[in-house]
Protein backbone atom coordinates (compact mmCIF):
# COMPACT_ATOMS: atom_id res chain seq x y z
CA UNK A 1 0.00 0.00 0.00
CA UNK A 2 1.45 3.54 -1.15
CA UNK A 3 1.91 5.80 1.54
CA UNK A 4 -0.89 8.78 1.43
CA UNK A 5 2.10 11.46 0.89
CA UNK A 6 4.25 9.45 -2.26
CA UNK A 7 4.75 12.11 -4.51
CA UNK A 8 5.80 10.65 -8.31
CA UNK A 9 8.86 11.79 -10.05
CA UNK A 10 9.01 13.00 -13.47
CA UNK A 11 10.11 9.75 -14.79
CA UNK A 12 7.76 7.36 -12.89
CA UNK A 13 4.74 9.61 -13.31
CA UNK A 14 5.92 8.60 -17.76
CA UNK A 15 5.96 4.84 -16.27
CA UNK A 16 2.48 4.82 -14.49
CA UNK A 17 0.48 6.22 -17.17
CA UNK A 18 1.96 3.72 -19.69
CA UNK A 19 0.86 0.92 -17.30
CA UNK A 20 -2.41 2.41 -16.67
CA UNK A 21 -2.72 2.28 -20.27
CA UNK A 22 -1.81 -1.53 -20.65
CA UNK A 23 -1.75 -3.25 -17.45
CA UNK A 24 -0.87 -6.22 -16.32
CA UNK A 25 2.47 -5.75 -18.27
CA UNK A 26 5.80 -6.63 -18.37
CA UNK A 27 9.27 -4.29 -18.01
CA UNK A 28 9.91 -5.08 -21.99
CA UNK A 29 6.26 -4.09 -23.21
CA UNK A 30 6.45 -0.20 -21.41
CA UNK A 31 10.05 -0.29 -22.68
CA UNK A 32 8.68 -0.85 -25.97
CA UNK A 33 5.72 1.39 -25.81
CA UNK A 34 8.28 3.94 -24.76
CA UNK A 35 10.54 3.79 -27.22
CA UNK A 36 9.85 7.33 -28.78
CA UNK A 37 9.59 9.07 -25.73
CA UNK A 38 12.41 8.02 -24.20
CA UNK A 39 15.67 6.26 -24.65
CA UNK A 40 15.58 4.27 -21.68
CA UNK A 41 17.10 0.53 -21.90
CA UNK A 42 14.94 -2.30 -20.63
CA UNK A 43 17.19 -1.95 -17.49
CA UNK A 44 16.25 1.36 -16.73
CA UNK A 45 12.75 0.43 -16.85
CA UNK A 46 13.20 -2.82 -15.27
CA UNK A 47 14.99 -0.83 -12.11
CA UNK A 48 12.92 2.17 -11.96
CA UNK A 49 9.50 -0.47 -11.83
CA UNK A 50 11.15 -2.54 -9.14
CA UNK A 51 11.81 0.62 -7.63
CA UNK A 52 7.75 1.84 -7.91
CA UNK A 53 7.27 -2.09 -6.87
CA UNK A 54 9.25 -1.03 -3.41
CA UNK A 55 7.81 2.47 -2.80
CA UNK A 56 4.15 0.92 -3.24
CA UNK A 57 2.82 2.63 -6.13
CA UNK A 58 3.29 -0.81 -8.42
CA UNK A 59 2.71 -4.87 -7.65
CA UNK A 60 4.46 -7.19 -9.09
CA UNK A 61 3.95 -11.18 -9.81
CA UNK A 62 6.11 -13.53 -10.92
CA UNK A 63 4.42 -15.89 -13.73
CA UNK A 64 6.77 -18.35 -15.08
CA UNK A 65 9.93 -16.88 -15.92
CA UNK A 66 8.32 -12.94 -16.14
CA UNK A 67 7.64 -10.56 -14.11
CA UNK A 68 4.25 -8.40 -14.61
CA UNK A 69 3.44 -5.49 -12.78
CA UNK A 70 0.43 -3.55 -12.16
CA UNK A 71 -1.09 -0.28 -10.30
CA UNK A 72 -0.89 0.04 -7.30
CA UNK A 73 -2.41 3.17 -7.00
CA UNK A 74 -5.31 5.19 -9.01
CA UNK A 75 -4.92 8.15 -11.22
CA UNK A 76 -7.26 10.05 -8.95
CA UNK A 77 -4.51 8.74 -5.54
CA UNK A 78 -1.42 10.13 -7.85
CA UNK A 79 -3.22 13.04 -9.42
CA UNK A 80 -4.55 14.33 -5.18
CA UNK A 81 -1.35 13.35 -4.22
CA UNK A 82 1.18 15.36 -6.40
CA UNK A 83 -1.73 18.75 -6.14
CA UNK A 84 -1.61 18.34 -2.58
CA UNK A 85 2.63 18.44 -2.94
CA UNK A 86 1.89 21.80 -4.88
CA UNK A 87 -0.51 23.26 -2.38
CA UNK A 88 2.11 22.69 0.40
CA UNK A 89 5.22 23.57 -1.24
CA UNK A 90 4.83 26.28 -3.97
CA UNK A 91 1.30 28.13 -1.83
CA UNK A 92 2.19 27.37 1.85
CA UNK A 93 -1.11 25.08 2.23
CA UNK A 94 -3.04 28.26 1.21
CA UNK A 95 -6.22 27.10 -1.54
CA UNK A 96 -7.40 30.46 -2.14
CA UNK A 97 -4.04 31.71 -3.70
CA UNK A 98 -3.35 28.62 -5.93
CA UNK A 99 -7.09 28.75 -7.23
CA UNK A 100 -6.34 32.34 -8.35
CA UNK A 101 -3.14 31.38 -9.95
CA UNK A 102 -4.99 28.67 -11.88
CA UNK A 103 -7.71 31.17 -12.78
CA UNK A 104 -5.01 33.64 -13.45
CA UNK A 105 -3.57 31.62 -16.13
CA UNK A 106 -5.82 32.02 -18.72
CA UNK A 107 -6.47 28.54 -19.75
CA UNK A 108 -9.69 27.37 -18.15
CA UNK A 109 -12.63 27.74 -20.90
CA UNK A 110 -16.02 29.00 -20.40
CA UNK A 111 -17.51 24.86 -19.29
CA UNK A 112 -14.39 24.71 -17.20
CA UNK A 113 -15.36 27.46 -14.82
CA UNK A 114 -19.20 26.38 -15.08
CA UNK A 115 -18.01 22.87 -13.54
CA UNK A 116 -15.52 24.55 -11.02
CA UNK A 117 -18.98 26.42 -10.09
CA UNK A 118 -21.20 23.81 -10.14
CA UNK A 119 -18.85 21.99 -7.63
CA UNK A 120 -18.48 25.04 -5.14
CA UNK A 121 -22.06 25.45 -4.77
CA UNK A 122 -22.34 21.48 -4.23
CA UNK A 123 -19.69 21.73 -1.22
CA UNK A 124 -20.74 25.07 0.14
CA UNK A 125 -24.78 22.99 0.66
CA UNK A 126 -22.83 20.24 1.86
CA UNK A 127 -21.26 22.25 4.45
CA UNK A 128 -24.61 24.13 5.32
CA UNK A 129 -25.93 20.76 6.44
CA UNK A 130 -23.27 19.95 8.82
Amino acid sequence: MPRPDTELTESEWTLIKAIWKSEPCTAPQIQQKLKGETDWTYSTVRTLMDRMVAKGLLASEKVRNLTVYRSAITRAQAQRSELLYALKHAFNGALTPMVQCLLDSGELSSDELSDLETLIKAKKKGAKKK
